[in-house]
């Protein structure tokens, strides 16, 4: 059996989950979310426990799959998803107008990302974001499509970036300059 598929999931107070046959209906504080559940996989609820079921063995890596999207709907409708963006280089900055982020990356006109129902995009300093929402895949899309705006330069490593990303910086053409050429 697939170990995450076998783990129950915590259902918390104020969370409905409507187990349908193809699809499952998470219900919370932060929203609704409804997740498509794959054919011979069904979920049982057993007091505050949701348990992930597989008929046969041929269905294993989407048992585990189902029970990891149901965890993230019922962590999405309770405590939500974010993605921390940070804007780096000269002239680089963010501003929201209505429901739209104006976004100035170096190029000769300022880009509008206009925000997808259920996301809510924060800018609390001109060069740094917050994407939230309650689907998680919703949620890292959309920071993705920001980032690849202006993706960060290898070389001055400008552009949009993850907070707390890791990037690989090149060395420059250094030998142009030594050759008296």
């Amino acid at each position: 059996m697939s170990r995450i598929g076998r783990k129950p999931i915590a259902v918390p107070p104020g969370v409905k989950v409507q187990i349908q046959p193809s699809r499952l209906d998470v219900q919370g504080p932060k929203g609704k979310l409804t997740i498509p559940v794959p054919a011979g996989i069904t979920f049982e609820q057993k007091g505050s426990e949701l348990h992930a079921l597989r008929q046969t063995d041929e269905q294993r890596a989407l048992h585990g799959l189902a029970r990891a999207l149901a965890a993230n709907a019922i962590h999405g409708v309770t405590e939500g998803f974010r993605k921390d963006l940070d804007i780096v280089g000269v002239g680089y900055r963010a501003e929201l107008k209505g429901k739209a982020v104006a976004l100035s990356l170096g190029y000769s006109h300022a880009i509008e990302f206009p925000v997808p129902e259920g996301i809510q995009i924060t800018v609390e300093k001109q060069t740094h974001l917050t994407v939230s929402g309650a689907d998680r895949a919703k949620v890292g899309q959309v920071a993705a499509n920001i980032r690849a705006l202006r993706p960060p330069d290898p070389y001055k490593q400008k552009g949009v970036r993850l907070t707390g990303e890791r990037l690989k910086k090149k060395a420059g053409k250094a030998g142009a300059a030594k050759t008296g050429a």
